[in-house]
């Protein structure tokens, strides 16, 4: 839905306020994309991850709260690389979706198991049997 002339102009404010007040904040905000910060969070997870592994396997052994802290960490690691990657693939789920709904193209796993799916009705699903 466009924005009318009242929304257009308070939005044209804002940004130029912004622009105003902080401009290297509106800068990052211009140039960076949701895919972007969700990339960058992905890998310091994965990093967080490897480098709770690394704690729970070098320290288990000496104590066993340094171990669960090992842990903790790789969990809080997992957690925010689900998250992030959630985020990440709603964008291309959306588009493939949006394909397919509109008739464009047959789009997704589906398409790929048309071929199986059409031979297995005219193989194991005849009525001549």
């Amino acid at each position: 839905m466009p924005l009318s002339e009242h929304e257009q102009r308070i939005l044209a404010e804002l940004e130029e306020s912004l622009m105003r007040h902080d401009p290297r904040f509106a800068e990052r905000v211009r140039t960076r994309t949701v895919d972007q910060h969700a990339g960058r969070k992905c890998r310091l997870a994965v990093l967080g991850f490897l480098a709770g592994l690394a704690v729970l396997v070098v320290f288990y052994s000496q104590s066993v709260v340094l171990g669960l802290v090992g842990v903790a960490l790789m969990f809080g690691s997992a957690v925010v690389l689900e998250k992030n990657l959630r985020r990440l693939g709603k964008a291309s789920w959306h588009d493939l979706t949006r394909a397919r709904r509109s008739g464009e193209q047959q789009a997704g796993i589906e398409h790929a198991f048309d071929g199986t799916r059409e031979w297995l009705r005219t193989h194991l699903f005849r009525r001549d049997r």
